[in-house]
């Protein structure tokens, strides 16, 4: 098949999917906030008041659910290089979380408080090629688990999006290091042709704090 027909039968199947449908008759951004939502309703991560900071957040479907569960008293800090519209709730900074300037204003808004939850649902720009593609993902991956190790409180936790593939099996493995808890989840949501799973990690056993 050539890629103009892969394309157009990816659109077709796309927004014949129950979870686009639903997504928007419920006004989140994206179908993504469905994998929160179920990973959430098992693992009761988000709670009222909570601190939660949602890495690559655009086009902020992660931080919709997030802000819902955590209320008034809580607080959602959303990080991405690219712009995102507002959402109540929902303090946003556009910029690199691997920059210095960026990381001084996210210290500005937490006010020297320490982060319940890091999520993260980065990927990387997909070429095709999985040799190419998943040592992107793993290294997103390492991004966000050294982000958490800065900023998470002892009894934090960390989800993020990674890919089975070479070199996920170690970064897993390595995780160990870090929290007492880890454990891969699958959420309905994802689609089942996908390599895409959710490494959950919970209470830290050392952290850079």
């Amino acid at each position: 098949m050539s890629k103009k027909g892969s394309s157009t039968r990816w659109l077709q199947e796309h927004f014949q999917d129950p979870f686009v449908l639903k997504a928007k008759e419920q006004k989140y951004r994206s179908r993504a906030a469905f994998k929160l939502q179920e990973i959430n309703a098992k693992e009761n991560l988000l709670r009222s008041g909570m601190i939660v900071v949602d890495l690559g957040a655009a086009p902020g479907s992660w931080s919709q659910v997030a802000s819902e569960q955590t209320g008034q008293t809580g607080q959602v800090i959303a990080l991405d290089i690219l712009s995102m519209s507002p959402l109540s709730r929902v303090s946003f900074i556009q910029g690199d979380f691997r920059e210095e300037e960026t990381l001084n204003e996210l210290k500005s808004v937490l006010r020297d408080h320490s982060v319940d939850i890091v999520l993260s649902d980065m990927a990387p720009n997909m070429s095709g090629i999985i040799a190419t593609d998943q040592p992107r993902s793993v290294y997103l991956g390492e991004l966000a688990l050294d982000f958490a190790l800065n900023y998470l409180k002892p009894s934090g936790s960390l989800l993020m999006k990674s890919f089975q593939g070479a070199g996920f099996q170690i970064f897993y493995n390595s995780m160990h290091e870090y929290f007492y808890q880890t454990r891969i989840i699958k959420p309905m949501a994802s689609r089942d042709c996908s390599r895409e799973v959710y490494i959950l990690a919970k209470k830290l056993k050392k952290s850079k704090l």
